[in-house]
C-alpha cells in the first residue's frame, strides 16, 4: 500500500478535484467514501463523507491527515477512483493487499472544481446540459433545464447511473460488453446508460432492451436511430424465453414485475453475468405462500404480510445470488418518499460459492415459502 500512500501525498493539494472509494470488504464498516476539496478561511482542507447504513457522516482533515484517513478506509475498499486536473486514477486493491494503479488524461479542469462547503448537488447527467434523449422524454427542455414534474425522473436517472459508476472497474474496457435490459419499458435507464458508458466515458457496449409491448419496442427503436446510437437494440419478447445470448456481461432489471426479476436473474447466473442490477416489483409470489404459526398475529394484518412478503422475497434474492457466487448489496435506489418500490439488488460475481445454503433452507421452511429464483436456480 506503499505506492497508494505516496499517490495521495503527492496529489492531495490544490489540484485535487474528488475521489470515491467503493467495493467494501464488509459493509457494515462502510459502504462508500467520498472525498472533496474545501476551502476554508483560504486554506485547503478536505471533506471525507463516509456513507454507512443509509447515513452519511462527515469529516473535515487537513492534507496530512486526510491521506491518513483514506488510507485507513482503503484497508475495507477495493477500489478508488480519484480525479484531479491532470489525471483520472483507478485504483484497485486486491485481497493480499497489492495494489493497481491505472491512469488516464482528466476532464476535470481547475476553475471548474467547486472548493464550497455546501456546494449544489453534482449529477452525473448535468442539469443545463441538453441531453437529446432526456429532451425527447420530456425530462428536459431544449435549453437543458430540467422541467419540473420530471425532476424526481431526472434523479432517479442519476442515482441509477452512481450505481454503474461504482462498477466501472469491474467492466472490461478492452472488449466489447453486452448488457441487456430486461423489461426495458420506455428506457429512460437503458437510454442513460448507452449515453453514459459509450458518449461519455467510451466504453464498447452492446445494449438489448427487451420488452413485451410492440409499440414501446417501435419508439425506443426510433429513437436509438435518430441518436444514431448503432449498438442499442431493442426487442419484443419474453424475460423467461429469452435465448439470444451466451455471453452477457451485466444484466439489468427495472420494475421486472413479480417472478419475471425471478427468470432474469437466474438468466444472469446462467451466464455467470459480472453484474446484476435488479430494481424489484410487484413481489406478490410470497405474500400468498407465507405461513408461520408463531407470526400468524402479525399475518393477519394483510398490509404488513404484503410488505413483509416483499421484503422477504427480495432477502432471499440476495442470498440465493451470494449462493452462486457473488457479492450483494441491497440498496436504497430513491428516497422512500418518492416512491416505495424503492430497492436495487446489486450483485458482482466473485466466483466463490456462498456456504448459506442450510441457512436459507431453514428460513424457507419457517415461512413455508419456495420461491421461484430458489427453484430455478436448484
Amino acid at each position: 500500500m506503499d505506492e497508494l500512500k505516496v499517490l495521495l501525498q503527492e496529489n492531495l493539494n490544490i489540484e485535487f478535484c474528488q475521489a470515491v472509494l467503493s467495493n467494501p470488504r464488509k459493509k457494515d464498516i462502510a459502504e462508500k467514501v467520498k472525498v472533496r476539496p474545501l476551502l476554508k478561511k483560504d486554506r485547503l482542507i478536505f471533506q471525507i463523507e463516509t456513507f454507512c447504513n443509509h447515513q452519511a457522516f462527515h469529516r473535515n482533515a487537513d492534507p496530512s491527515e486526510a491521506c491518513g484517513l483514506i488510507m485507513e478506509a482503503m484497508e475495507n475498499m477495493r477500489q478508488m477512483q480519484m480525479e484531479t486536473t491532470k489525471y483520472l486514477y483507478t485504483i484497485l486493491v486486491s485481497k493480499k493487499g497489492r495494489v493497481t494503479i491505472k491512469k488516464k488524461a482528466s476532464e476535470c479542469k481547475r476553475k471548474e472544481i467547486d472548493y464550497s462547503h455546501n456546494r449544489k448537488k453534482h449529477y452525473i447527467l448535468e442539469e443545463g446540459i441538453p441531453v437529446p434523449f432526456l429532451k425527447d422524454l420530456g425530462v428536459m427542455t431544449e435549453e437543458g433545464k430540467v422541467v419540473h414534474s420530471r425532476f424526481d425522473k431526472f434523479r432517479q436517472i442519476n442515482r441509477f447511473l452512481e450505481f454503474i459508476e461504482d462498477i466501472l472497474p469491474e467492466l472490461d474496457q478492452d472488449r466489447e460488453l453486452t448488457i441487456l435490459d430486461f423489461g426495458c419499458g420506455k428506457s429512460y435507464l437503458t437510454f442513460a446508460m448507452y449515453y453514459y458508458l459509450h458518449e461519455k466515458k467510451g466504453y464498447d457496449i452492446r445494449i438489448i432492451g427487451l420488452d413485451l409491448k410492440k409499440d414501446v419496442i417501435r419508439h425506443c427503436s426510433e429513437l436509438g436511430r435518430k441518436y444514431g446510437y448503432e449498438k442499442l437494440t431493442f426487442l419484443e419478447g419474453d424475460i423467461a424465453g429469452y435465448k439470444g445470448n451466451e455471453r452477457v456481461d451485466m444484466v439489468v432489471t427495472l420494475h421486472a414485475c413479480d417472478t419475471a426479476t425471478d427468470y432474469a436473474l437466474a438468466k444472469a447466473v446462467e451466464w455467470k453475468t459480472k453484474v446484476i442490477l435488479s430494481v424489484p416489483c410487484c413481489q406478490h409470489e410470497l405474500n400468498g405462500q407465507m405461513e408461520n404459526e408463531v407470526l400468524k398475529p402479525i399475518f393477519k394484518y394483510g398490509l404488513i404480510k404484503e410488505r413483509m412478503a416483499a421484503l422477504v422475497t427480495d432477502a432471499l434474492r440476495a442470498e440465493y445470488l451470494e449462493r452462486e457466487g457473488y457479492d450483494v448489496q441491497i440498496l436504497e435506489f430513491i428516497d422512500m418518499e418518492h416512491t416505495p418500490k424503492n430497492i436495487l439488488i446489486r450483485g458482482v460475481r466473485n466466483g466463490k460459492k456462498g456456504e448459506n445454503r442450510e441457512a436459507v433452507r431453514r428460513c424457507e421452511e419457517f415461512l413455508q415459502v419456495s420461491p421461484t429464483l430458489g427453484r430455478l436456480l436448484e
